[in-house]
């Protein structure tokens, strides 16, 4: 069993590292709060006091980190890229910038360390349940080596070379957002019209507008329950990405501008931490409603 480096132990990184932990893998885990990385020890977890102690000798280096400015403060540190032994695989969940993928893939391919962009969707609870959908750019040998770790925390599919897992999140992304904006839309409409939104809810299962997103962020929504599964300013952080990944192709999206201002207003207003699906504040405070 090949041992196995993991830096971030937050929402997304605990379940997932305990999930490896209990599938009978070897982890060396490391949180810049280093009580977050203790809470693992129970379940057989080595403690890592630094990032050198978390990569060397590790086969495998998992990083599941906040943003671009997490990931450069890791793997820019001087202590991972030379502790990294040679042919060994970083495997980067994180939700990037493409273009900060690219940069690390290089620099590591220089040391002779593989490289794969694997983010995932599905939040905290695809997490604790191993069913998240993580989408993976990189070499398919590579891939191919990593598949059975990467299977005890989801399905995972290989979508093209280095970055098309993060274009792919990217993706991902949009449709939730943009499907977030519709359901607060929908169930602000039935509330102001007298219509009970949980029967409408109910009324459109199994129908074309039917998705995870209208079950379980519309209940969010008619619950006013926005403790954080995924953080708005998480999503705000990927609109940003995706409308400046969509720049950087000479490609305006207009929807995804205006789900990313919505956005950026509601963190404006101190509701950075609450879950994604308070966009439905955003929609209350445009229209006036108390």
């Amino acid at each position: 069993m090949k041992n196995i480096g993991f830096i971030g132990i937050g929402l997304m990184g605990f379940p997932m590292a305990k999930n490896l932990l209990k599938s009978g893998y070897k982890l060396k885990v490391f949180n810049r709060s280093q009580d977050k990385a203790e809470r693992l020890k129970e379940f057989g977890a080595e403690i890592s006091k630094s990032i050198k102690d978390a990569v060397i000798n590790s086969d495998i280096i998992i990083t599941m980190l906040t943003d671009d400015t997490a990931v450069e403060k890791v793997m820019g540190n001087e202590e991972f890229i030379k502790n990294i032994s040679a042919n060994a695989t970083v495997i980067d969940m994180s939700s990037v910038n493409p273009v900060l993928t690219k940069k690390y893939a290089e620099i590591l391919k220089e040391k002779n360390i593989n490289y794969l962009d694997a983010p995932v969707s599905g939040g905290t609870i695809g997490a604790e349940e191993a069913s998240l959908a993580i989408m993976v750019g990189g070499e398919e040998k590579i891939f191919n080596e990593c598949l059975d770790l990467l299977k005890k925390l989801g399905n995972p599919t290989l979508v093209g070379p280095v970055s098309s897992g993060q274009i792919s999140k990217l993706a991902n992304q949009i449709i939730v957002g943009v499907t977030i904006g519709a359901v607060a839309e929908a169930v602000t409409l039935c509330e102001k019209s007298g219509t009970n939104p949980s029967k409408m809810i109910e009324a459109l299962s199994g129908g074309w507008a039917d998705s995870k997103i209208l079950q379980t962020h519309g209940k969010r929504m008619i619950d006013r329950d926005f403790s954080p599964k995924g953080k708005t300013t998480t999503q705000l952080k990927d609109m940003t990405n995706i409308v400046n990944a969509g720049k950087s192709t000479d490609l305006h999206l207009p929807i995804s501008s205006l789900i990313k201002e919505m956005y950026k207003n509601l963190v404006d207003d101190g509701l950075g931490n609450t879950d994604h699906s308070s966009l439905y504040n955003e929609i209350k405070k445009i229209n006036k409603i108390k």
